[in-house]
């Protein structure tokens, strides 16, 4: 999920990947990286883990993303 995460939305490198594009790296669907990108999306939704993610917000509200992510 991690990953799918990462590269549908750009973190790390800046360029966001198509479900095309991601599914051909994993050798899955489209369908089946929308399905776990989905899941991803609902898992960090969650209040408990919305409220863990706010730490990695500045002030203005713009993500800022550890080195090691």
């Amino acid at each position: 999920e991690r990953e799918i995460i990462k590269l549908r939305y750009g973190i790390g490198d800046g360029y966001t990947y198509t479900l095309e594009e991601v599914g051909k790296i994993f050798k899955v669907t489209r369908e089946r990286v929308r399905q776990v990108e989905a899941k991803a999306i609902r898992k960090l939704q969650h209040p408990v883990r919305a409220r863990k993610l706010e730490g990695f917000l500045d002030k203005d509200g713009k993500l800022q993303i550890p080195e090691d992510f």
